[in-house]
């Protein structure tokens, strides 16, 4: 290996190769590519010479001159590239150790007994007043004309009104409308029905179950305010625990007419208890009911 070679080689040039014998273009673009090598050819030389003056330097021109271009040369060693910067960490376990947010503040029964129709309905469904709240699927607000003169009250939502969000749905709401027909009510203008709970009562089982008094007593205040908003001029209390929830500690009686506030209060069969009567007498005794209800509405607005 000549001497021009060995600095080549120590200058990591690299092994040499011949021009390929080509054409007349081959040849065009090889002269082009003279002047290119030859230009950059002299300060390689210059190195050469200030490092070995024994090495011509119109031999290493030569020699580099000598390399094919058409020859893809071995690229050099890929420098190991440095670890990339880690991520920012997506891990959110901080999060578990951090305090809860504080619990939404629980309206005062004074709070409720100042709220409008529109904050009735969103303190209900936000309502953590009692344990209710852990167990339910869904809150059942009332429904109907907010300046109708007639309640209907049932005691709690059935898991039907619990699933659709609703008071009366489905056929036991048909037949109400019906019997309000019968006496010539108009279901869609003048009637307001509501719960005296909002949430359905469940047992450890899920059953439905009677409430507690700790839970009529916190949801007292939300039927209060719907009857104050309201101002309803007669209620029909559909089914015994409505009939007696309504005035707690006293005991209805059918067929009578009982008061509360300005408001006169019948009592009779839910809807879906006359759904399952086979024999006919539960809906004769309704029908006794509300025409007592009609009665005693008639002669209150008389007054």
């Amino acid at each position: 290996m000549s001497r021009s070679a060995v600095f080549l080689d120590e200058m990591g040039v690299g092994p040499l190769w011949r021009l390929r014998q080509g054409g007349a273009a081959e040849a065009a673009e090889a002269a082009d590519v003279d002047e290119i090598v030859e230009a950059a050819a002299a300060p390689v030389a210059a190195v050469v010479e200030a490092v070995a003056p024994c090495v011509p330097a119109a031999e290493v021109v030569a020699e580099v001159k000598a390399v094919d271009v058409a020859a893809p040369v071995a690229p050099a060693p890929a420098t190991p590239a440095a670890p990339a910067a880690p991520a920012a960490s997506d891990d959110t376990a901080w999060f578990d150790d951090a305090p809860p947010p504080p619990p939404a503040r629980q309206l005062s029964d004074a709070d409720i007994a100042a709220l409008d129709w529109d904050g009735l309905t969103a303190a209900v469904a936000k309502c953590a007043r009692c344990d209710l709240c852990k167990t339910r699927k869904g809150v059942v607000m009332g429904r109907g004309d907010r300046q109708g003169d007639w309640l209907m009250l049932a005691s709690s939502p059935s898991r039907l009104e619990e699933r659709e969000g609703r008071a009366l749905p489905g056929e036991q709401g048909k037949l109400l409308d019906n019997m309000l027909k019968a006496i010539a009510v108009d279901a869609d203008r003048d009637v307001y029905i509501t719960h005296l709970l909002k949430c359905r009562p469940l047992d450890e089982a899920g059953q439905e179950r009677l409430p507690t008094e700790a839970e009529s007593a916190a949801c007292r205040p939300y039927f209060e305010r719907e009857l104050a908003l309201l101002q309803p001029r007669t209620i029909l209390t559909l089914g015994s625990m409505a009939a007696a929830g309504i005035n707690p500690g006293e005991k209805p009686v059918r067929g009578t007419v009982r008061q509360l506030g300005k408001a006169a209060v019948v009592a009779t069969f839910h809807p879906e208890m006359l759904l399952q009567d086979e024999t006919g007498k539960a809906k004769a005794r309704a029908w006794a009911d509300l025409c007592l209800a009609k009665s005693t509405h008639g002669d209150s607005h008389g007054e």
